[in-house]
């Protein structure tokens, strides 16, 4: 299955764009600011989650375009059965309020995960090893959430809780225990299936890497960093146990939200932070491509890749299509030119992108 007929409204810099004939590899090609990047962005929003810039739905709206907008794509199967209808909207009269249509009918964000596998890889994430550790903890749970569409419900109402105990243990009034038993048990169920699912995930890409060269991609090991149990029973305690403390630092100390995913460089031995920024780039690709491998199975999959191709080696981006081929996935890339797609222009389907508007080559 493939994303076909791809349309964009009022998005960024696109006032009505359409994208239609897409092949397994689809080229993006046009100068700096044309307007490459916010077609992935477009077609990011048709997975639960924020999109690949993470942006508040009013600054994805184009400007002087009333202030929603939409995006709608045809999943069409590869067995020529009838295509199933996505779509995502922000209506201009609730800007903070996103909509998902399936096949016509109102659906949950959530939803969409059950559709498509997608998965995404842009020059802000260059500096992922290097960063808080909130960065990668994110980084992990947009993995989990392709695999597991269940793991963006888990994200979501753990958050809430959380900020509902960090909100009860600021206050000045000592807090009803019966409530914060109430909170914490919450904050238990959705931790630990948090938690969970993110084991997991690191689990099969660990299995998958392992199984990949140490070149042309630095091959990375990976592991979750945590000091809060995954049983849900043995969360829950430890947050009670925890109140006292807890109070004293005006939020809650332990938990999934403390976590943070560990990179080590395997045969250096080197954590990531440490590499040099070609190897992190490297381990950080080794990574995308183990992920979209796990993303394409039970699911069609689909790899949103940022100008990638033009800042890697021609050895790396020969090993690069291929590996992208072995995943199955349906491939999204920019770039300023065409020359670094040469390998695989033959198969690709391609587009200029100018200002906001497509014309396909």
């Amino acid at each position: 299955m493939a994303l076909d007929r791809i349309t964009l409204s009022n998005l960024r810099n696109h006032a009505e764009t359409r994208l239609q004939g897409t092949a397994r590899f689809n080229l993006l090609v046009g100068e700096n600011g044309a307007g490459k990047t916010n077609v992935l962005e477009a077609i990011s929003l048709l997975a639960p989650g924020r999109g690949l810039r993470r942006a508040a739905l009013p600054d994805i709206a184009r400007a002087g375009g009333g202030g929603g907008f939409t995006v709608g794509a045809s999943l069409t199967p590869g067995d020529g059965g009838e295509p199933v209808q996505l779509g995502t909207m922000v209506d201009p009269a609730r800007p903070g309020r996103r909509r998902v249509r399936v096949n016509g009918a109102e659906a949950s964000a959530v939803s969409l995960g059950e559709w498509l596998a997608i998965g995404w890889l842009t020059p802000a994430m260059d500096g992922i090893f290097m960063g808080p550790a909130g960065d990668r903890r994110r980084f992990v749970d947009r993995m989990a959430l392709a695999l597991d569409p269940l793991h963006a419900r888990h994200a979501s109402r753990y958050e809430n809780v959380l900020r509902e105990r960090n909100r009860l243990l600021g206050d000045e009034r000592e807090p009803d225990p019966t409530w914060l038993d109430g909170i914490e048990a919450q904050m238990a169920k959705h931790g630990s299936a948090l938690a969970q699912s993110r084991a997991r995930l690191v689990g099969v890409l660990v299995e998958t890497l392992a199984s990949h060269p140490d070149e042309p991609f630095a091959r990375p090991l990976l592991a979750i960093l945590t000091e809060s149990p995954f049983e849900e029973e043995a969360l829950r305690v430890a947050l009670r146990a925890n109140r006292g403390r807890d109070r004293r630092a005006g939020r809650t100390l332990i938990g999934p939200h403390r976590d943070d995913l560990t990179v080590t460089m395997a045969g250096k031995d080197t954590p990531a932070a440490s590499c040099s920024t070609g190897e992190q780039k490297a381990m950080l690709i080794a990574i995308t491509l183990a992920h979209g491998e796990l993303a394409a199975r039970g699911r069609p999959g689909v790899m949103l890749l940022d100008e990638v191709a033009a800042h890697i080696d021609p050895v790396r981006r020969e090993a690069l299509f291929e590996r992208l081929r072995e995943t199955g996935a349906q491939v999204w890339m920019t770039g300023t030119e065409l020359a670094p797609f040469a390998a695989i222009e033959a198969e690709a389907a391609v587009w200029r992108v100018s200002g906001g508007s497509l014309e396909k080559l």
